[in-house]
């Protein structure tokens, strides 16, 4: 079996050749991919592993010098993703029960029956092809997280990097387009980090985060007494990122008069400070981004279609999340690493039907939203891996059915209510994501989740929640 130009290797140790070179027969015509190893001390065994990538090991438990259990904690401590299967005598299975608990994957008693053999290799096989993809997709996630790249390597974002590279050597103005969550700040940021700006300033500015009147002098600066507080000149953003690149983060929420002054910029290259009597020489390279459709916004009269002719020179579009769904375990490894990193914990691991699950979620809120799952999951794992039982805890809340009672113990409140509660914070949670994605359009909000208007706003009401703070 191949995986990645991988060819899985099988390791089996006996101090009985005959009974080793038995086994060997029959592994290699079940398995004809497979390549098959002998050793026949736990030494040897150690040997193997040294020089050799071995990813399931066959080992006898009772064995003259280093036995099975001898071997176990060693060849662990060298590859501790070997699949390893203790072979026993009948007499001797407590001893494989043991082995088990203390890091083995399987055992098989002798004889061995050829049908069980299978099984358990078989078995065996599926648990190192798996844990060989999480090696590989660790070893990606190093990768893209030292380059700085965009992690993904779907064709949706293939086709991504490629318009990046293709724009980031020219020095027109870009229209980065992607719903909400995509990334459209890290693409800005790779854009002006491949073009010949790279070693000047990159500047990110959310213009909706900031206030109507207060973002013109923010982009333009403004001159000494320009009004009430004015005590000194200010250099705006764009004097700041003179001869670099700046990016204006949701684009189309700039009021009218911001939109005039900045179609000055992109047209004569020049700005003019608020309160200033002339304009001032500029160099900056603008790279846009909303997740609205402008030309929607163009026939309500909200955006002036001139101005977007200046910005929409080149355009690059984000895919969604569910339009690049293989690279949902990429993803959740390099978040897992990096929630790791910030909650300063040692690296942990997940288990690949976690993976299946994510990978099977909706995201409305893209990348983000996944970004922000993953650090959910690292919150309430106890543990080393990140299995099944913490995807539960984290989308049920589980934890918030336990209270304390009279007495001070721990104790459980009655089913119903546990159940409201339960439901009340998933329902909280769900519709804060979706109003945040859809910036609180109601109407876009329910046509996403699939509810009516009237449900939707129902279950704000029962919430106590207000839309209107997600704008």
């Amino acid at each position: 079996m191949e995986l990645s130009g991988v060819k899985l290797t099988i390791l089996l140790v006996d101090d009985e050749r005959d009974f080793a070179r038995g086994l060997q027969r029959l592994i290699v015509r079940k398995f004809p991919d497979f390549e098959v190893l002998l050793a026949h001390t736990g030494e040897a065994a150690l040997d193997v592993l040294k020089s050799t990538h071995v990813d399931i090991m066959l080992t006898d438990m009772l064995m003259p010098g280093m036995t099975g259990m001898d071997l176990l904690p060693l060849a662990l401590e060298q590859r501790p993703d070997l699949s390893m299967v203790m072979l026993t005598a009948h007499g001797t299975i407590e001893l494989a029960v043991q082995a088990v608990k203390q890091g083995a994957y399987d055992f098989l008693t002798k004889p061995v029956e050829p049908a069980e053999l299978f099984r358990v290799v078989a078995k065996s096989q599926e648990r190192a092809t798996l844990m060989n993809e999480n090696r590989l997709l660790k070893e990606q996630v190093r990768s893209f997280s030292t380059s700085g790249e965009l992690i993904g390597e779907s064709p949706a974002m293939q086709q991504l990097k490629l318009s990046i590279q293709a724009v980031a050597h020219s020095d027109y103005t870009v229209l980065v387009r992607g719903e909400s969550g995509t990334g459209k700040e890290m693409v800005a940021r790779m854009i002006h980090q491949l073009s010949p700006r790279t070693k000047k300033n990159f500047l990110s500015i959310n213009c909706p985060a900031i206030p109507e009147q207060l973002l013109e002098s923010e982009l333009f600066g403004y001159v000494k007494g320009a009004f009430t507080g004015a005590d000194k000149d200010h250099k705006g953003l764009f004097a700041t990122t003179d001869g670099g690149t700046l990016h204006l983060d949701e684009i189309g929420d700039i009021s009218f008069k911001v939109q005039t002054k900045l179609l000055r910029v992109l047209q004569e290259g020049e700005i003019r400070p608020v309160g200033a009597n002339h304009n001032e020489q500029v160099d900056v390279r603008v790279v846009a981004s909303t997740n609205q459709e402008l030309e929607k916004r163009i026939q309500d009269k909200a955006f002036r279609e001139d101005l977007y002719y200046r910005l929409n020179v080149l355009t690059v579009t984000i895919p969604p999340l569910r339009e690049r769904v293989t690279d949902i375990p990429l993803l959740t490894h390099h978040f897992l690493r990096q929630s790791c990193n910030e909650m300063g914990l040692a690296e942990k691991g997940i288990e690949s039907d976690v993976l299946t699950y994510l990978s099977t979620k909706q995201w409305h809120g893209n990348v983000r939203e996944l970004q922000n799952y993953v650090r959910r999951l690292t919150v309430f794992c106890s543990g080393n891996t990140v299995d099944m039982s913490v995807v539960r805890l984290v989308d049920t809340g589980t934890s918030s059915t336990v209270v304390a009672n009279e007495s001070g113990l721990s104790g459980f409140i009655q089913y119903k209510e546990a159940k409201s509660t339960v439901i009340d914070e998933f329902t909280q949670a769900y519709v804060s994501d979706l109003l945040k994605s859809t910036r609180g359009n109601i109407s876009e909000a329910a046509r996403v989740s699939g509810l009516s208007r009237v449900a939707l706003q129902k279950i704000l009401a029962r919430l106590m929640m207000d839309a209107a703070t997600f704008r």
